[in-house]
């Protein structure tokens, strides 16, 4: 039987764990991050990997930091067939790698070399690509940059967003991981060396791309919305509050309008400009200090506001 390390941290990863066991790989420990405080309230929370090793009674290693630690000095002495990690979220040492008597893969959540880094299925959604994919790929000491062992993509419809994408692309990952460990470890996968010419990057998002250019297409921001949900959430300076934006709808009616005026009000609706004469509606929001709404009640809340207004700003 083949003997595994996993390492992962988010629900994206459990599927792919979760499979690797049910077709009797030996998950000899799971690796994932420590328990992280969750919440208004604070609560102690283990991450899902934890929570998913914990049902299968498989020991659990949550160092703080990887190089170094005690933890993986237990990887080395496991002394693993594979070490496969999946959205772990720490950089793997060359020592640890080397542990793997087979190999170190890694199950990347874009159709790499496009969207190396932290962020890739954020920024596809973001960016309006047509499509985004996984990438089983071995694992060397530079970023998301070792050969390409198999790729398979799926389309990105105007209707997903970051959150249902990681559902789809764990699937994605979970199957074609299956697929691929056969080919792997009896000697018949052909890996492919990726184009360093192609390669784009995926930082993770900071807190200054939350924010929504209103000079950007009603496209665009549709894009940037729903790339940005369910986590880390988009936000605009409106009627000069900051407010988070859930949900929006780019609409196919123009205005000679400027961005961030107001372009048609009623009890229900509120149509805003954006950049080349583009128009969206906002469905759902939550300004800073208030609950999280639909547009009928923040409506209800902003009798002041008229047509022509100028309600969105950037700063």
């Amino acid at each position: 039987m083949t003997s595994i390390v996993f390492m992962g941290t988010p629900q994206f990863s459990v599927p792919i764990l979760e499979s690797l066991i049910e077709h009797n790989y030996d998950v000899l420990a799971v690796v994932t991050q420590p328990d992280r405080k969750v919440g208004r309230k604070h609560v102690l929370t283990a991450p899902p990997v934890k929570q998913a090793a914990l049902k299968h009674d498989i020991e659990i290693l949550q160092p703080e930091k990887i190089n170094h630690s005690p933890e993986m000095d237990r990887v080395i002495e496991l002394k693993p067939d594979l070490i496969v990690t999946a959205a772990f979220g720490q950089f793997l040492p060359t020592k640890l790698l080397a542990a793997a008597k087979i190999a170190a893969v890694n199950v990347h959540a874009s159709l790499l070399p496009k969207y190396r880094g932290g962020a890739p299925v954020h920024y596809s959604v973001i960016n309006g690509d047509e499509q985004t994919g996984v990438s089983i790929i071995y694992m060397v000491k530079k970023m998301d940059a070792g050969d390409i062992l198999s790729q398979r993509a799926i389309k990105i419809e105007k209707t997903d967003d970051t959150g249902n994408m990681f559902d789809k692309l764990s699937l994605l990952g979970r199957d074609l991981l299956l697929e691929t460990l056969p080919e792997l470890l009896n000697g018949t996968n052909q890996a492919v060396a990726q184009t360093e010419s192609e390669v784009t990057f995926s930082p993770n998002i900071s807190s200054v791309e939350e924010r929504i250019d209103i000079n950007k297409t009603a496209g665009q921001i549709d894009d940037q919305v729903r790339g940005m949900r369910p986590f880390p959430i988009s936000n605009m300076l409106m009627d000069n509050v900051v407010t988070k934006i859930i949900d929006v709808t780019p609409l196919t009616e123009t205005t000679e309008l400027k961005p961030g005026q107001i372009v048609q009000i009623g009890k229900k609706e509120l149509i805003v400009a954006a950049g080349d004469g583009t128009t969206f509606k906002i469905n759902q929001l939550k300004p800073a200090g208030k609950p999280l709404m639909k547009i009928v009640d923040y409506l209800n809340g902003h009798h002041d506001l008229a047509q022509g207004g100028q309600l969105i700003t950037n700063d």
